[in-house]
């Protein structure tokens, strides 16, 4: 495959950050200016979020040699620039003064990785963006604090991260093995796995790679199993909440968010796309997974009292409502005569809603702690309405996201969610429909359990009387405007959720019902996207 001076245009945002990672490492040990090299950090965020935004048209989907263009992968970059953005803000007023670049120039790579992940039609260069967002995550695990419980927890995110990515690895070496490219999605002049794995299987000939085709679900299995690890989904989630108390509020927002984006794109590239010829055995498996991790994590969210450890399970339950879409994704691949769709489109919109709302409250407890004391219980954040109103606006603003209540973004998110699942229930009998029909049972009473944890947290805020000493509220007001700006987002993207629907409904249509071509645009939406705007109108 050919790199094109096409494809380098296309990557200029991610070029131009990677020189800027590399002028922080190296300048910085010339120059020991931690609020200097935040800003040109900052500005650098800014320019690239304006050259993708200058140049990418979400309406079109191009593709050049191993990069696609295309809706999913420009709302899916736009988010990694403003999650620079946002752990940058904390970092500029937290991180140890010797060690500011390279925390700085860590967050940057891992900003990359996942741009490089959105943007990636290429198994070699989609695996790359995954471990340049793993190994950098490592460093910023052990500058976050240095002692015994932050290295426990570094120590144990490193090993299991190594496994996952070898799981990943088999899965992607039997699809280039069967295939026979490392492209994921072609044309039909240079077809890709897709194409490749559909015209065997619709084929009455013998050939060796048609010979291989029976090992399309064990690829899928290895797959989600090392997805699965940066989803938090059952049974690879029982990291999480050991390494989310261990580490500091900022970085455990950043493994919050940071592989479920990665994630993300792994299941529509890999599961969706790629592999549509297994997508009837993909939504059985998805399903089952999805029942057990929200169950999972919302069960044992309930009695947790450390803040991060009751996060970790709620990232373990939106893994759950994740694995939801792709159960109603690839259900409508493996029923077509449902004409049923919205389950990518809702896949991509729901990691957008819930990644924002898990920056706001990261951030916001960040801010309420200080370099040497973080936030810990959830009885620390009683009477927070009072002394710290703007912080506690913040936090309640992302739980009642989170909650799922309108009109904030997280209601449609489970709405679109559901929406998908519901057309493949109601357009289907016997064993499908009664399926999809108990996945939404289970989904809606997880959203009431979720919710009384959720809700729990903004009454201690506003409704208990402080106990003991005052927080500290010295993480600076870098953190406070990092979590006022990503909870302004959540109410936008609830009040006015089109523009990011229309990206993501888009992206389905260019990437599961036409064929890719330079250029070709797409104008028609996707069901859930019209619903969804018609009831917020």
């Amino acid at each position: 495959m050919f790199v094109e001076a096409r494809t380098l245009g296309l990557l200029g945002p991610e070029i131009l950050l990677t020189a800027i990672a590399t002028l922080l490492f190296v300048g910085g040990a010339f120059v020991r200016q931690r609020e200097a090299w935040s800003l040109v950090a900052l500005v650098s965020y800014v320019v690239a979020g304006i050259w993708l935004f200058t140049t990418s048209d979400g309406s079109l989907s191009v593709t050049s040699g191993p990069v696609t263009s295309n809706g999913m992968s420009v709302c899916l970059r736009m988010l990694a620039i403003v999650l620079g953005i946002t752990f940058t803000l904390v970092a500029s007023q937290q991180t140890d003064k010797l060690l500011a670049t390279e925390y700085l120039g860590s967050l940057m790579l891992i900003v990359v990785g996942l741009m490089i992940v959105a943007a990636a039609n290429e198994l070699v260069l989609l695996f790359l963006g995954f471990e340049l967002i793993s190994i950098p995550t490592y460093v910023l695990l052990f500058l976050g604090r240095r002692d015994r419980v932050t290295s426990e927890a570094t120590m144990k995110y490193f090993f299991l991260s190594i496994l996952s990515s070898a799981l990943l690895l088999f899965g992607l070496a039997f699809l280039f093995g069967m295939a026979g490219t490392t492209t994921i999605q072609g044309t039909a002049a240079a077809p890709g796995i897709r194409e490749v794995l559909q015209q065997l299987s619709a084929t009455d000939s013998i050939s060796p790679l048609k010979a291989l085709l029976p090992l399309a679900p064990l690829a899928l299995v290895f797959i989600l199993a090392g997805l699965g690890f940066k989803l938090t989904a059952a049974p690879f989630h029982f990291y999480a909440p050991d390494v989310y108390q261990g580490t500091t509020n900022s970085n455990a927002g950043l493994l919050a968010v940071a592989p479920k984006i990665a994630g993300v794109v792994g299941l529509v590239r890999l599961v969706i796309i790629a592999l549509p010829i297994s997508a009837d055995f993909a939504w059985q498996l998805a399903l089952v997974l999805s029942v057990i991790t929200m169950t999972l994590g919302n069960v044992c969210a309930l009695w947790q009292r450390n803040v991060r450890r009751l996060m970790a399970y709620s990232s373990i339950a939106h893994g759950g409502y994740l694995l939801l879409g792709l159960a109603a994704a690839t259900g409508s691949t493996a029923l077509p005569q449902l004409n049923a769709d919205g389950g990518t489109t809702a896949i991509i919109f729901y990691v957008v809603v819930y990644s924002l709302a898990s920056m706001g409250t990261f951030t916001a407890l960040a801010y309420l702690g200080s370099h040497r004391r973080d936030l810990q219980t959830v009885d620390e954040l009683a009477g927070l309405g009072k002394s710290q109103p703007l912080a506690a606006a913040v936090i309640a603003v992302c739980m009642f996201s989170l909650a799922g209540l309108p009109p904030l973004a997280g209601f449609w998110g489970k709405f679109s969610l559901f929406t998908s699942a519901l057309q493949i229930a109601l357009g289907n009998s016997g064993n499908i429909s009664f399926g999809f029909i108990l996945l939404l049972v289970v989904g809606a009473l997880n959203a009431a359990i979720a919710a009384a944890y959720y809700l729990r947290l903004v009454s201690v805020m506003f409704f208990q009387p402080a106990v003991g000493d005052d927080v500290p509220a010295a993480g600076g007001y870098g953190a406070l405007a990092a979590s006022v700006l990503c909870g302004a987002l959540v109410v936008l993207a609830g009040v006015a959720p089109g523009p990011i629907l229309r990206l993501a409904g888009q992206s389905e249509e260019q990437m599961l019902k036409v064929t890719v071509t330079n250029s070709a645009p797409v104008s028609s939406s996707t069901q859930v996207e019209a619903l969804a705007i018609q009831v917020a109108k």
